[in-house]
């Protein structure tokens, strides 16, 4: 234990002036059997520091094969480890200069004892959360419809929401966002994505009751719905589908569904390109025109992220091309893209990048990084940085 005399020679000795301190003086000591390994450190910003405040938690996600990540309630960070030249000191109790009260005139000694030390801590940085695993666990048994004649329900690799939360490195309202954009509905506790042939089904009901019936899409009644598909399809099964491709709302006490034009016409088109290498762009557009209810319009903007044009080929084509089935990572994503295609405009590519910006980001700051542009007839174009292998 050190005096405040032995501290004052200690001064003198590093020329220092004690009335350029603080009056209260720290003198730290090991206690026994400190370890560098006893503790980790993360720095977290003010939103997280927030989020712990208020009593929530953060989770490490990943399996052994990933790199880890960390994730609060609705968002995602990477989780990297930073060295640092300085010895960072666990001291329990120590309070720093804007929480000293100085209300002693003289220099005094806390003795304060080391509880652990690091040279690295944990850094958080927001990343987009990585979803596509989802879609690929939840394909092991796409859901077919009700098992026919007594059979049992196939429940083999099938997940619940915990399972999800276990194997999937995203944050759990990220998690719940993509599975209603895959059209992923629960049943039986287990959340399951649609065949999509059996979607397609389901949407089939949907859009000839509705001609049928002589109804607006903009007003279809849900409980006459489910009793005239009822003998067809379970009846949360119709539900769902016009969840997916409809919007809810309720009139006069009864609800009701405006079916979405672009989600009707554009699961219609994967229909007709799923199975096609290559379509004819123009009997493509003809076929799928007379394929969607009537009332409703095809434009090739619906196929955004789904479809790709070859305006270069002779006939024009189109193919199927979905944003999913690309890369999660930046470069991976662009390499395959241009191994797919040696040049793109900014309009045929931007679908295909615009979930890789992050915050604040755009398409074009992506394009400026990763591709190299030039004119081809006068229109912009843009090709790798780097040789592609095909």
């Amino acid at each position: 234990m050190r005096t405040i005399e032995e501290v004052k020679a200690t001064l003198q000795i590093a020329k220092l002036k004690e009335e350029d301190l603080q009056t209260t003086i720290h003198c730290l000591s090991f206690g026994e059997n400190v370890s560098s390994a006893d503790y980790c450190l993360m720095e977290l910003d003010d939103t997280l520091c927030k989020h712990i405040e208020a009593g929530q938690s953060l989770v490490i996600r990943g399996d052994k094969d990933e790199h880890a990540v960390v994730c609060s309630g609705d968002k995602t960070y990477d989780l990297k480890i930073a060295d640092t030249s300085n010895l960072l000191l666990f001291v329990p109790g120590c309070r720093t200069p804007d929480q000293l009260t100085n209300s002693q005139d003289s220099s005094h000694v806390v003795h304060t004892q080391i509880w652990g030390f690091c040279n690295s801590y944990w850094e958080l940085r927001k990343q987009r959360p990585k979803l596509k695993k989802l879609k690929k666990l939840l394909m092991e048994n796409p859901y077919e419809g009700p098992a026919l004649g007594g059979q049992e329900e196939n429940t083999e690799n099938t997940y619940t929401m915990q399972d999800l939360l276990d194997r999937i490195q995203a944050s759990e309202e990220e998690i719940k966002t993509h599975l209603h954009t895959i059209h992923a509905c629960q049943i039986n506790g287990y959340w399951r994505v649609l065949d999509f042939d059996y979607e397609m089904k389901l949407l089939g009901h949907v859009t000839q009751l509705v001609d049928s019936e002589s109804w607006s899409f903009n007003k279809v009644p849900l409980q006459t719905s489910l009793e005239e598909l009822a003998p067809l399809e379970p009846r949360e099964m119709i539900e769902h589908c016009l969840n997916c491709y409809g919007e809810r709302y309720t009139k006069n006490d009864e609800v009701f569904y405006a079916l979405h034009q672009d989600k009707v016409c554009r699961g219609l088109a994967l229909m007709l390109l799923q199975n096609a290498v290559k379509f004819n762009l123009r009997e493509f557009q003809e076929v799928w025109q007379q394929s969607v209810p009537e009332g409703m319009s095809t434009n090739l903007d619906q196929l955004k992220g789904v479809a790709l044009v070859d305006r270069a080929s002779n006939p024009e084509t189109i193919s199927l091309l979905r944003v999913e089935d690309l890369p999660e990572g930046t470069v991976e994503r662009f390499n395959q893209l241009f191994t797919l295609r040696e040049k793109w405009t900014e309009e045929d590519i931007t679908p295909y990048i615009q979930d890789l910006c992050g915050e604040k980001q755009t398409t074009g700051a992506l394009l400026t990084k990763y591709a190299r542009s030039s004119l081809q007839n006068g229109i912009k174009v843009f090709n790798s940085r780097r040789p592609v292998a095909t």
